[in-house]
């Protein structure tokens, strides 16, 4: 992957370390990007036209801000599908999943983000003591990835002593979009973050 073309003014040899899966309309890039001004972070979304109002939104950011949002990008792409296209193994050290879409029905749960066999995939991608971070406003999401990720031998759950000290968890919280609108409709909000475990010798 040329990371160069999606951030022309601060590539050097840098790949990207943090990935937002499903970044809707950028608030979460926005707000890690003062937070990491040294890591590129990218935005994964799949729908076409909220791609393109984040891709406007950073190149405006940038015209307007000298020196400011250089390290941030938003990129079309199935990201269940194709993660492994684009980050080498170990290369990530965040990956959010923020308010993804909950598909109620049993038959479409499927096609959630959180499943056995994507998180083999993104265990792939991210590094040893690297960190998955939910949100959800949505209680049997919250449960159904908590309990795909408490049995992959791969992942840890996270304290909430952790959590209440992560600024990460802050940024998330209250940066979305998504989550600005649970906000003002008085909604809960579910949070879970995982570590990445050491890969066990004889895998």
């Amino acid at each position: 992957m040329d990371w160069s073309k999606l951030y022309p003014n601060t590539f050097d040899t840098h790949k990207v370390e943090i990935a937002d899966i499903g970044c809707g309309y950028g608030g979460l890039l926005l707000k890690l990007s003062p937070e990491f001004p040294q890591s590129l972070i990218l935005g994964m979304e799949i729908r076409v036209q909220v791609t393109q109002y984040v891709e406007d939104r950073i190149i405006a950011l940038r015209k307007t801000h000298e020196n400011q949002y250089q390290n941030i990008a938003v990129l079309r792409s199935n990201a269940m599908k194709f993660l492994p296209n684009f980050f080498q193994k170990s290369q990530l050290s965040k990956i959010f999943f923020c308010f993804p879409d909950p598909h109620f029905k049993q038959r479409k749960h499927k096609a959630r983000i959180v499943t056995n066999t994507l998180l083999s995939e993104y265990a792939f991608v991210l590094k040893e003591g690297g960190v998955i971070y939910t949100i959800t406003d949505v209680e049997d999401l919250h449960n159904w990835m908590v309990q795909h990720l408490d049995e992959h031998p791969l992942f840890e759950r996270l304290s909430k002593e952790w959590e209440s000290t992560d600024k990460c968890v802050d940024i998330m919280f209250n940066s979305t979009e998504e989550g600005q609108k649970v906000t003002r409709n008085n909604g809960s909000k579910w949070i879970a973050c995982y570590k990445r475990l050491p890969t066990p010798d004889d895998c």
